[in-house]
Protein backbone atom coordinates (compact mmCIF):
# COMPACT_ATOMS: atom_id res chain seq x y z
CA UNK A 1 0.00 0.00 0.00
CA UNK A 2 1.79 3.31 -1.13
CA UNK A 3 0.64 6.82 -0.16
CA UNK A 4 2.29 9.71 -2.44
CA UNK A 5 -0.49 12.27 -1.85
CA UNK A 6 -1.10 14.16 1.79
CA UNK A 7 -3.01 12.12 4.03
CA UNK A 8 -5.98 13.56 6.15
CA UNK A 9 -8.54 12.35 8.98
CA UNK A 10 -11.75 12.54 8.18
CA UNK A 11 -13.82 15.46 9.57
CA UNK A 12 -16.05 14.46 13.00
CA UNK A 13 -19.67 15.43 12.02
CA UNK A 14 -22.88 16.60 14.28
CA UNK A 15 -24.36 13.41 15.76
CA UNK A 16 -22.07 11.10 13.31
CA UNK A 17 -24.75 11.49 10.49
CA UNK A 18 -24.68 13.75 7.59
CA UNK A 19 -26.48 13.50 4.16
CA UNK A 20 -25.42 15.68 1.27
CA UNK A 21 -26.66 16.56 -2.41
CA UNK A 22 -24.39 16.62 -5.12
CA UNK A 23 -24.87 18.75 -7.99
CA UNK A 24 -21.95 18.28 -10.19
CA UNK A 25 -19.78 18.56 -7.48
CA UNK A 26 -16.02 18.81 -8.03
CA UNK A 27 -13.34 16.95 -6.04
CA UNK A 28 -10.35 17.78 -6.54
CA UNK A 29 -7.74 15.09 -6.23
CA UNK A 30 -4.40 15.57 -4.00
CA UNK A 31 -5.56 14.07 -0.24
CA UNK A 32 -5.92 11.01 1.01
CA UNK A 33 -8.94 10.32 3.76
CA UNK A 34 -8.75 8.42 6.65
CA UNK A 35 -12.45 7.41 6.99
CA UNK A 36 -13.21 7.55 10.45
CA UNK A 37 -17.54 6.94 9.27
CA UNK A 38 -18.84 4.95 7.40
CA UNK A 39 -19.89 6.35 3.57
CA UNK A 40 -22.00 5.87 0.81
CA UNK A 41 -22.08 7.80 -2.67
CA UNK A 42 -25.32 7.09 -4.60
CA UNK A 43 -24.18 8.32 -7.93
CA UNK A 44 -26.83 9.31 -10.69
CA UNK A 45 -24.33 10.59 -12.87
CA UNK A 46 -20.07 10.49 -12.48
CA UNK A 47 -16.99 11.13 -13.91
CA UNK A 48 -13.61 10.60 -12.96
CA UNK A 49 -11.78 7.80 -10.30
CA UNK A 50 -11.37 6.88 -6.79
CA UNK A 51 -8.88 4.86 -5.23
CA UNK A 52 -10.11 3.10 -2.12
CA UNK A 53 -7.05 1.52 -0.23
CA UNK A 54 -4.83 0.34 -2.89
CA UNK A 55 -7.66 -0.30 -5.65
CA UNK A 56 -8.44 2.07 -8.21
CA UNK A 57 -12.29 2.39 -9.76
CA UNK A 58 -13.67 4.23 -12.86
CA UNK A 59 -16.59 6.20 -11.34
CA UNK A 60 -19.96 5.62 -13.98
CA UNK A 61 -23.76 7.06 -13.68
CA UNK A 62 -25.93 5.00 -11.63
CA UNK A 63 -23.97 3.25 -9.17
CA UNK A 64 -23.29 2.70 -5.81
CA UNK A 65 -19.65 3.29 -4.02
CA UNK A 66 -19.50 1.58 -0.94
CA UNK A 67 -16.20 3.37 2.28
CA UNK A 68 -15.94 1.69 5.13
CA UNK A 69 -14.18 3.22 8.63
CA UNK A 70 -10.41 2.82 8.71
CA UNK A 71 -10.26 2.93 4.86
CA UNK A 72 -8.52 5.24 2.85
CA UNK A 73 -9.61 7.04 -0.29
CA UNK A 74 -9.21 9.65 -2.61
CA UNK A 75 -10.67 11.17 -5.74
CA UNK A 76 -8.82 11.56 -8.86
CA UNK A 77 -8.37 15.35 -10.59
CA UNK A 78 -11.58 16.73 -11.72
CA UNK A 79 -14.03 14.21 -10.63
CA UNK A 80 -17.94 15.28 -10.91
CA UNK A 81 -20.43 13.59 -9.42
CA UNK A 82 -23.84 14.27 -9.20
CA UNK A 83 -26.26 12.28 -6.27
CA UNK A 84 -25.89 11.68 -2.60
CA UNK A 85 -23.05 11.23 -0.37
CA UNK A 86 -24.44 9.81 3.24
CA UNK A 87 -22.00 9.52 5.56
CA UNK A 88 -23.14 7.93 9.19
CA UNK A 89 -20.85 6.62 13.06
CA UNK A 90 -21.68 3.36 14.39
CA UNK A 91 -23.13 5.43 17.49
CA UNK A 92 -25.90 6.92 15.01
CA UNK A 93 -26.48 3.07 13.58
CA UNK A 94 -27.30 1.80 16.87
CA UNK A 95 -30.50 4.09 16.59
CA UNK A 96 -31.60 2.01 13.62
CA UNK A 97 -33.98 -1.21 14.61
CA UNK A 98 -31.86 -4.13 15.24
CA UNK A 99 -33.48 -6.08 12.06
CA UNK A 100 -31.62 -4.02 9.71
CA UNK A 101 -27.89 -4.90 11.65
CA UNK A 102 -27.28 -8.04 8.87
CA UNK A 103 -27.69 -5.61 6.35
CA UNK A 104 -24.76 -3.09 7.28
CA UNK A 105 -23.03 -6.04 8.10
CA UNK A 106 -23.00 -7.93 4.65
CA UNK A 107 -22.40 -4.84 3.59
CA UNK A 108 -19.12 -2.86 5.51
CA UNK A 109 -17.84 -5.70 7.55
CA UNK A 110 -16.15 -6.33 4.17
CA UNK A 111 -16.44 -3.09 2.10
CA UNK A 112 -14.21 -4.91 -0.24
CA UNK A 113 -16.75 -7.29 -1.23
CA UNK A 114 -19.46 -4.34 -2.00
CA UNK A 115 -16.89 -1.56 -3.09
CA UNK A 116 -18.94 -0.88 -6.38
CA UNK A 117 -22.41 -1.94 -7.18
CA UNK A 118 -24.10 -0.77 -10.43
CA UNK A 119 -27.68 0.60 -10.49
CA UNK A 120 -30.42 -0.88 -13.05
CA UNK A 121 -33.59 2.04 -13.80
CA UNK A 122 -35.37 0.35 -10.88
CA UNK A 123 -33.17 0.50 -8.73
CA UNK A 124 -32.37 3.68 -9.11
CA UNK A 125 -36.19 4.46 -9.10
CA UNK A 126 -36.72 3.06 -5.93
CA UNK A 127 -33.67 4.53 -3.59
CA UNK A 128 -33.79 7.94 -5.26
CA UNK A 129 -37.09 9.22 -3.41
CA UNK A 130 -35.69 7.48 0.05
CA UNK A 131 -32.34 9.71 -0.27
CA UNK A 132 -34.48 12.98 -1.23
CA UNK A 133 -36.56 12.15 1.83
CA UNK A 134 -33.27 11.38 4.22
CA UNK A 135 -32.15 14.97 2.89
CA UNK A 136 -35.40 16.73 3.46
CA UNK A 137 -35.55 15.41 6.93
CA UNK A 138 -31.63 16.76 7.29
CA UNK A 139 -31.99 19.92 6.62
CA UNK A 140 -35.23 20.46 8.44
CA UNK A 141 -35.18 22.10 11.43
CA UNK A 142 -34.41 20.04 15.21
CA UNK A 143 -37.18 18.66 16.90
CA UNK A 144 -37.85 15.89 19.30
CA UNK A 145 -37.03 12.34 17.68
CA UNK A 146 -35.47 13.72 14.81
CA UNK A 147 -32.64 11.88 14.58
CA UNK A 148 -35.11 8.40 14.62
CA UNK A 149 -36.37 9.52 12.01
CA UNK A 150 -33.46 9.64 9.68
CA UNK A 151 -31.95 6.73 11.49
CA UNK A 152 -35.17 5.02 10.06
CA UNK A 153 -34.44 6.14 6.35
CA UNK A 154 -31.17 4.82 6.94
CA UNK A 155 -32.23 1.31 8.09
CA UNK A 156 -34.63 1.46 4.84
CA UNK A 157 -31.83 2.59 2.66
CA UNK A 158 -29.21 -0.22 4.46
CA UNK A 159 -32.05 -3.45 3.46
CA UNK A 160 -32.73 -2.00 -0.27
CA UNK A 161 -28.53 -1.87 -0.54
CA UNK A 162 -28.18 -5.04 0.82
CA UNK A 163 -30.49 -6.95 -1.60
CA UNK A 164 -28.71 -5.15 -4.44
CA UNK A 165 -25.14 -6.91 -3.31
CA UNK A 166 -23.59 -9.56 -5.30
CA UNK A 167 -24.76 -11.87 -2.80
CA UNK A 168 -28.01 -12.03 -2.86
CA UNK A 169 -28.25 -11.99 -6.81
CA UNK A 170 -28.78 -15.88 -6.89
CA UNK A 171 -31.82 -16.47 -5.62
CA UNK A 172 -32.23 -15.00 -2.07
CA UNK A 173 -33.92 -17.97 -0.25
CA UNK A 174 -31.43 -20.70 -1.66
CA UNK A 175 -29.32 -23.32 0.19
CA UNK A 176 -26.10 -21.18 -0.94
CA UNK A 177 -27.44 -17.95 0.17
CA UNK A 178 -28.79 -19.08 3.19
CA UNK A 179 -25.45 -20.56 4.21
CA UNK A 180 -23.05 -17.79 3.29
CA UNK A 181 -25.54 -14.78 4.82
CA UNK A 182 -25.47 -17.46 7.59
CA UNK A 183 -21.59 -17.23 7.83
CA UNK A 184 -21.05 -13.42 7.27
CA UNK A 185 -23.49 -13.41 10.76
CA UNK A 186 -21.15 -15.87 12.12
CA UNK A 187 -18.43 -14.31 11.46
CA UNK A 188 -19.17 -10.57 12.11
CA UNK A 189 -19.72 -11.85 15.80
CA UNK A 190 -16.97 -14.38 16.50
CA UNK A 191 -13.94 -13.39 14.28
CA UNK A 192 -12.12 -11.73 17.23
CA UNK A 193 -11.70 -15.57 19.13
CA UNK A 194 -12.29 -17.89 15.63
CA UNK A 195 -10.12 -17.69 13.02
CA UNK A 196 -10.47 -21.09 11.59
CA UNK A 197 -12.49 -21.77 8.59
CA UNK A 198 -13.13 -25.59 10.05
CA UNK A 199 -14.81 -23.74 13.05
CA UNK A 200 -17.46 -21.66 10.84
CA UNK A 201 -17.93 -24.67 8.74
CA UNK A 202 -18.81 -27.08 11.77
CA UNK A 203 -21.49 -24.36 12.68
CA UNK A 204 -23.02 -24.19 9.34
CA UNK A 205 -23.08 -28.17 9.03
CA UNK A 206 -20.79 -28.26 5.98
CA UNK A 207 -17.74 -29.12 4.76
CA UNK A 208 -14.94 -26.36 4.53
CA UNK A 209 -14.55 -27.14 0.71
CA UNK A 210 -18.22 -26.47 0.70
CA UNK A 211 -18.23 -23.39 2.81
CA UNK A 212 -15.16 -22.27 0.47
CA UNK A 213 -17.00 -22.67 -2.69
CA UNK A 214 -19.71 -21.33 -1.82
CA UNK A 215 -17.76 -17.89 -0.97
CA UNK A 216 -16.10 -18.40 -4.21
CA UNK A 217 -19.19 -18.16 -5.42
CA UNK A 218 -20.84 -15.55 -4.49
CA UNK A 219 -17.58 -12.68 -3.59
CA UNK A 220 -14.75 -14.54 -5.44
CA UNK A 221 -12.73 -15.05 -2.37
CA UNK A 222 -12.33 -17.95 -0.23
CA UNK A 223 -13.84 -18.50 3.17
CA UNK A 224 -10.36 -17.84 4.97
CA UNK A 225 -10.06 -14.42 2.80
CA UNK A 226 -13.31 -13.62 4.20
CA UNK A 227 -12.41 -14.18 7.89
CA UNK A 228 -9.19 -12.53 7.23
CA UNK A 229 -10.72 -9.26 6.09
CA UNK A 230 -12.59 -8.75 9.35
CA UNK A 231 -9.60 -9.25 11.07
CA UNK A 232 -7.52 -7.24 9.12
CA UNK A 233 -10.80 -4.27 9.04
CA UNK A 234 -10.98 -4.58 12.64
CA UNK A 235 -6.89 -4.62 13.01
CA UNK A 236 -7.10 -1.30 10.51
CA UNK A 237 -9.45 0.28 12.99
CA UNK A 238 -7.14 -0.19 15.91
CA UNK A 239 -4.12 1.26 14.74
CA UNK A 240 -5.49 3.76 13.45
CA UNK A 241 -8.06 4.95 15.90
CA UNK A 242 -6.88 3.44 19.30
CA UNK A 243 -3.27 3.85 20.98
CA UNK A 244 -3.18 0.05 21.80
CA UNK A 245 0.67 -1.04 21.22
CA UNK A 246 0.93 -4.20 18.74
CA UNK A 247 1.16 -6.62 20.92
CA UNK A 248 -2.22 -5.64 23.00
CA UNK A 249 -3.67 -5.66 19.75
CA UNK A 250 -2.19 -8.71 18.88
CA UNK A 251 -3.37 -10.59 22.00
CA UNK A 252 -7.52 -8.96 21.68
CA UNK A 253 -7.76 -10.67 17.71
CA UNK A 254 -6.46 -13.54 19.17
CA UNK A 255 -3.11 -14.03 17.86
CA UNK A 256 -0.62 -16.53 19.36
CA UNK A 257 2.11 -14.01 19.73
CA UNK A 258 2.58 -10.57 17.93
CA UNK A 259 4.82 -11.57 15.30
CA UNK A 260 2.11 -14.29 14.36
CA UNK A 261 -0.06 -11.34 14.09
CA UNK A 262 2.18 -8.77 11.98
CA UNK A 263 2.80 -11.51 9.63
CA UNK A 264 -0.42 -11.75 8.84
CA UNK A 265 -1.44 -8.22 8.99
CA UNK A 266 1.69 -7.78 6.05
CA UNK A 267 0.45 -10.96 4.60
CA UNK A 268 -2.91 -8.96 3.82
CA UNK A 269 -1.96 -5.85 3.39
CA UNK A 270 1.61 -5.76 2.33
CA UNK A 271 2.81 -3.20 5.16
CA UNK A 272 3.78 -4.50 8.86
CA UNK A 273 1.29 -3.33 11.01
CA UNK A 274 3.79 -0.78 12.82
CA UNK A 275 4.54 1.06 9.34
CA UNK A 276 0.94 1.30 8.80
CA UNK A 277 0.11 2.89 12.05
CA UNK A 278 3.51 5.33 11.27
CA UNK A 279 1.34 6.53 7.73
CA UNK A 280 -1.56 7.81 10.43
CA UNK A 281 0.98 9.67 13.50
CA UNK A 282 1.40 12.75 11.81
CA UNK A 283 -1.76 13.21 9.64
CA UNK A 284 -3.18 16.93 10.22
CA UNK A 285 0.26 18.20 11.43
Amino acid sequence: MQFTEKLILDKEIKDSFQIKKLNNTVFDGGNLVSVVNNRIFIIHEGTGNVMIDENHFEINDQEIILISKAQVFSFSNETKLSGFEIIFGNCFWEKTPASASNCKQLLFNDAALHQKMLLQEKDFSELNPVCEMMFDEFSAEDYPNKLDAMAAYLKILMIKLANLAPSFHDGIDDFDNQTYRKFLELVSSEYIEMHDVQYYADRLSVTPRKLSDISKKKTGKGAKEIIAGQIVAESKRNLQFTTKTIKEIAYGLSFSTPEQFSHFFKKYTQISPLDYRKIFVNIGR
